[in-house]
């Protein structure tokens, strides 16, 4: 059995399970729907038989909350930006939420909403798979959506539609693990991972756009990324020394999740490359980790912050995870 087929059975053998323990739950008919429902942030230590233990790998642990609100829409967040203490995360479900956050553990100003416009109007759940989202310099916010191998640009807050892409370079991408990770460069350029597509064994299609995707003068260069092994990328963020940090999700019905961050330099990417992250932690259990799949990077004090959000697929195995970390320094 080849390398992506194989993958394309399980990621098919999780969302059924998935859809199976969705449709076991109550119904959610009866949850408000109001657009300013509380959410409730409950701190937990990323090692439960150890809270003394902070560090894994270069990462240092400095807080984390399971998040629960009794909004209907709650969950299922794939993609995260942090700006101060202002958060916005966006569901695979097309809905997104906002909320500040001055205190640790302390969320005011919970807003929740849906996008105002998708890449096709079938009114089926395809049409809303946002996965992926980055943000330029004057505020717009590009969304990557893996159901239909699109982007599309908004104005700031998500105000209004802009312009839509189908980038070619994606039009054969798994259906349902396309553009799952997509960071914007300081030049500029926007890197976007595939999730399933393979183009060699455990190496995911990837693109290196020149500018805004959803131009169609920006024609990308294609070159391949080979995560972590076993693991899958699921977002991905610049770092202030311009590397590319890249989250990943592995699943396994026996061992569960797990997440690994992988550091790239942009400068070893060009066309029919393959490009090697170097691994610089690995969070799984027994350590505190969920489907991990929106990640955001913020300074504080000089110190490189690293927050990570879980997708919980809004089936009540799962959870809706907010973890902090400080990147550590390589020792030496």
């Amino acid at each position: 059995m080849g390398f992506e087929r194989a993958a394309g059975i399980a990621r098919a053998m999780k969302k059924a399970l998935a859809a199976l323990l969705f449709c076991l739950l109550p119904s959610s008919a009866g949850y408000p729907q109001a657009s300013d429902v509380a959410i409730v942030a409950t701190p937990i230590p990323i090692d439960p038989d150890d809270p003394a233990h902070r560090d894994i790998g270069r990462l240092r642990y400095l807080g984390g909350w399971k998040l629960t609100s009794r909004q209907r829409n709650f969950g299922g967040y794939s993609s995260l930006r942090v700006d101060g203490d202002r958060f916005v995360a966006l569901a695979d479900t097309g809905d997104y939420m906002r909320f500040r956050m001055a205190e640790p553990g302390i969320i005011t100003d919970s807003r929740f909403g849906t996008l105002p416009a998708f890449p096709t109007s079938t009114g089926t759940r395809a049409d809303r798979d946002s996965e992926s989202m980055t943000e330029g310099p004057q505020g717009d916010i590009w969304v990557g959506f893996e159901a239909r191998n699109a982007i599309l640009r908004y104005s700031a807050d998500f105000a209004k539609p802009i312009a839509s892409g189908f980038p070619p370079a994606m039009k054969a991408w798994s259906v349902n693990s396309g553009a799952e990770a997509m960071v914007r460069l300081d030049d500029g350029r926007f890197a976007i991972f595939c999730e399933g597509t393979a183009v060699a064994p455990f190496v995911h299609a990837a693109l290196l756009f020149p500018g805004d995707p959803t131009d169609a003068s920006n024609v990308p260069i294609q070159f391949g990324y080979r995560p972590p092994r076993d693991y899958a990328p699921t977002d991905a963020r610049q770092l202030p020394d311009g590397r590319i940090i890249v989250l990943h999700r592995r699943f396994g019905v026996l061992s569960g999740f797990a997440a690994a961050l992988s550091i790239i330099d942009p400068r070893a990417i060009s066309e029919g490359a393959t490009v090697d992250g170097e691994m610089i932690a690995e969070i799984k259990p027994p350590l505190n980790v969920d489907n991990m799949e929106g990640m955001s990077i913020t300074r504080e004090n000089g110190k490189v912050i690293v927050w990570i959000i879980s997708d919980d697929n809004q089936i009540a195995l799962e959870r809706t995870l907010l973890l902090k970390f400080e990147l550590l320094e390589p020792a030496g």
